[in-house]
């Protein structure tokens, strides 16, 4: 394991950002689409292909999802700083420090998969927050940031 870590980082040091990412996640970014979605009890990480046929990309994103949603669980959060090349993503330290109210849930749907999380946690639900809009904004993913009522 952690062999394939140190592969990664070496990696990462000489890539261009959607190497990065590509490199994490295992999937094409050009191909897929990332959505974040605020909720007035934490947030949603989503992750489809963009093509329905695409079914590489989308079993990458079958596999790279469940094990972000158990790393964000035991509050490891290297994965957002490997593919954003930054030690500084917010929320993530009081995510870490609060991981036992916080819970990640894998889902699949139908061209990829998404982690619901989920806190009653005033610091750890501003930190979802925080963290989801960073990945708004580092993705260009053009959703709103706003925080609606979970459906």
């Amino acid at each position: 394991m952690w062999f394939s870590f140190f592969v990664v980082v070496l990696f990462a040091q000489h890539a261009q950002p959607a190497d990065h990412a590509a490199m994490v996640m295992g999937f094409d970014q050009d191909r897929t689409a990332h959505h974040f979605t605020l909720y007035t009890d934490g947030g949603a990480i989503a992750v489809v292909t963009k093509d329905a046929a695409d079914t590489a990309d989308r079993d990458g994103i079958r596999a790279h999802l469940p094990h972000i949603a158990a790393m964000f669980g035991s509050g490891d959060f290297d994965a957002p700083m490997l593919v954003h090349d930054t030690r500084n993503v917010p929320g993530i330290d009081v995510l870490a420090a609060r991981r036992d109210r916080v819970t990640y849930r894998y889902r699949e749907t139908p061209n990829g998969g998404r982690v619901d999380i989920v806190t009653t946690d005033p610091a750890a639900l501003a930190a979802v927050h925080d963290f989801l809009r960073y990945q708004i904004r580092e993705h260009h993913t053009g959703d709103n940031g706003e925080v609606v009522s979970r459906r």
